[in-house]
């Protein structure tokens, strides 16, 4: 029977038999990063195992509760040892062995994890709209400040994430006379990849439409991958930026403009748009109608946000 082999360490690799026709499907039922993180997570909690001569598959609920106690020691993140649990479930399933992460044991040593050391996510900053127009101010005529500037007007008007923005192609682009209507066409809350519309106006602060214009027409790009690398000398290449070229470019920008690159990220731009939308006044739904949430609680953060201080209770009397 064919085999998936959960790549670990050399003489430690584990053999997963799912069915014949599940077999084919089970690699594409995450994202490619998520997988990626998770082989990562599955290669530590297997080498980890292996110096303690214990199971990694089926493991014991002792071994995986002993595992995350021993991550929080060495200082990882709540959010990271909540993913490693995550991976470890992930191995599991995909073996169809019972899950451990299920165990009371497990589930109250993160528990407990969380409560000592905190769960709050370490957030980037958001580029906000004023952030933003500084950082496109720093782009010039070149073609590395076109294509730079034309990232970061439809990164932050889409709410783009940074897969979405260098996935984006051409033929994805529909001109219209108030902008352009884009489809994305595979996202992280869209991976059977049905495809989602969304608007960009041409703008008349940061521009994101005559951006776009701009750089396709400077680049001669006509078809294919809409942002591409520039190479030495101006030469324009068909393969499409990575992902992590969008958080490069954002870094790059706020150093120019005396802000800390360390502070934000590629998701800067797109937390920077349901920022500014929020304390605009933009209602929750118009704002899920650009970002594509599926949860309305992670979006209702972005207005609580903006709304702490306004018609504070405290206002009259403080």
């Amino acid at each position: 029977m064919n085999q998936i082999i959960v790549p670990t360490q050399p003489d430690t690799a584990i053999a997963i038999v799912p069915s014949a026709r599940a077999r084919r499907f089970i690699l594409e039922a995450e994202a490619p990063s998520t997988r990626r993180a998770y082989m990562t997570d599955i290669n530590t909690f297997t080498t980890w195992c292996t110096a303690r001569g214990v199971s990694p598959m089926p493991a014991a609920p002792e071994t995986v509760a002993n595992f995350i106690a021993d991550s929080a020691e060495q200082g990882l993140r709540p959010s990271t040892i909540g993913r490693r649990v995550a991976a470890i479930r992930y191995l599991h399933r995909l073996a169809d062995e019972e899950t451990p992460t299920r165990s009371e044991l497990v589930s109250k040593t993160l528990k407990g994890i969380r409560r000592e050391m905190g769960g709050a996510p370490d957030r980037k900053a958001a580029a906000t709209a004023d952030i933003v127009e500084r950082m496109i101010d720093t782009c010039d005529d070149s073609l590395k400040g076109l294509r730079d500037r034309a990232i970061l007007a439809l990164g932050f008007a889409g709410a783009f994430r940074r897969s979405e923005l260098v996935a984006l192609r051409v033929e994805d682009l529909s001109r219209t006379d108030d902008g352009y209507r884009v489809l994305i066409r595979k996202s992280k809350t869209d991976q059977e990849g049905q495809g989602q519309t969304i608007a960009i106006p041409r703008g008349n602060r940061l521009r994101p439409g005559p951006a776009i214009e701009a750089w396709m027409a400077a680049a001669g790009i006509e078809s294919g991958s809409l942002f591409r690398r520039v190479r030495r000398g101006g030469k324009v290449g068909a393969q499409p930026l990575r992902p992590a070229a969008v958080a490069e470019i954002v870094k790059e920008r706020c150093l120019l403009i005396n802000e800390d690159p360390a502070q934000f990220s590629g998701h800067s731009l797109r937390s920077g748009f349901l920022t500014s939308a929020a304390r605009a006044g933009a209602t929750i739904f118009k704002m899920r109608d650009v970002s594509r949430h599926k949860s309305l609680e992670t979006l209702n953060a972005y207005v609580r946000d903006a709304d702490l201080f306004r018609n504070h209770a405290g206002s009259a009397f403080l």
